[in-house]
């Protein structure tokens, strides 16, 4: 099992695509629940563990709404008091982002309902970025699938379920999106006949699992509320329904894949990913295990979205501030644990089942 979560945290960084420009926006551009500077600065609150957290996300075909949906989310529990609301360009805002319009790497944002608080990350839908695409989904406790009911199943929307099911997300709810641009009944029918298909195919309950039609533009832009804001309320009460609270390995040495790494000018380096298992406190010790080095830290600041920790837990969203490393010690695909808990491997026995 140790050797499977390790595989899991070093599977971005192996698989490489031939496109330059690709690889040089995977090591530029990484958008994490933390910026530089305010890790910085004094952390301006405290985190609450008054609920249970949940790591959700979007995956789906690149232009289906995956960010708007997002973006949708947070403007509907923001008038609830359960998030901030982040705009479209404020989720996708690397440069790169912008000037493409689409999402390149997976982006972190957080909200609470009712009765959970969730680390919403989202996914790229572009076929260049499928490995990031399976960095922000290998953190998932479950998924929205997102399907544009003007395009039903798309290229990516079948590689996404699939790589969902393989990396080992078993909880997933779809959201038909762009209902305010069909007329046609039969054809939103048609739409989540073809998804319950496509759930079937790749091993998930296709006959019970939620589907939820509305459009996050007309949530966003506050139209339409039966397939807008009362669409995404529909949509979240669901997934708090559907996706149930994972079990975490508390009692268990710690485990960091590193996902970003970041570096504060008098502070040390930051390290971000979600916490595979175990506790983290600041004070620990810890080890950096990859790519063919083993070296030792210590953890002097933990923060999860804006908001310091003094512990950290399995299944959170974390940036990590060490002691006396710098930043290219230290690389995606690496992970950080306690001392003596992880034994490197170059060669891994498997069998390949089709």
């Amino acid at each position: 099992m140790a050797a499977l979560v390790r595989l899991r945290a070093c599977l971005p960084s192996v698989l490489q695509l031939s496109t330059s420009g690709l690889l040089q926006s995977s090591f530029k551009v990484c958008a994490v629940p933390l910026s530089r500077r305010e890790f910085a600065a004094e952390a301006k609150k405290v985190y609450s563990r008054d609920k249970p957290h949940i790591n959700i996300g979007t995956i789906g075909h690149v232009d289906h709404g995956k960010t708007t949906l997002t973006a949708a989310i947070t403007k509907v529990l923001a008038e609830a008091g359960g998030a901030r609301y982040k705009k479209y360009e404020d989720i996708d805002n690397a440069p790169e982002e912008k000037a493409r319009g689409i999402t390149i790497n997976a982006s972190h944002v957080e909200y609470t309902t009712a009765n959970r608080h969730y680390g919403h990350i989202d996914c790229p839908g572009h076929a260049d970025y499928v490995k990031n695409m399976i960095t922000g989904t290998a953190q998932l406790d479950g998924c929205i699938l997102v399907v544009a009911a003007t395009d039903g199943q798309m290229p990516q929307t079948r590689e996404h379920l699939l790589l969902a099911r393989q990396i080992g997300v078993e909880h997933v709810v779809v959201f038909i999106n762009k209902a305010d641009a069909v007329d046609d009944q039969e054809m939103l029918e048609l739409v989540e006949l073809e998804i319950r298909e496509l759930l079937t195919e790749f091993g998930y309950d296709g006959t019970n699992t939620p589907i939820v039609t509305g459009s996050a533009l007309c949530a966003l832009e506050n139209k339409k509320p039966e397939i807008g804001v009362d669409a995404v309320m529909k949509l979240l009460e669901v997934v708090d329904t559907h996706v149930p609270l994972p079990k975490r390995e508390l009692d268990k040495p710690f485990l960091l894949p590193i996902e970003c790494v970041y570096s504060i000018p008098g502070r040390g380096t930051v390290v971000t990913g979600t916490l595979e298992r175990g506790l983290i406190k600041k004070g620990d010790e810890c080890e950096f295990v990859g790519h063919n080095r083993t070296f030792k830290s210590v953890v002097t600041g933990i923060e999860m979205f804006h908001q310091s920790l003094d512990r950290a837990e399995a299944g959170d969203n974390l940036g990590a501030l060490v002691r006396g490393l710098k930043r290219e010690d230290v690389r995606r695909g690496m992970v950080m644990s306690k001392p003596g808990s992880i034994q490197p491997h170059q060669k891994v026995q498997a069998q390949v089942c089709r």
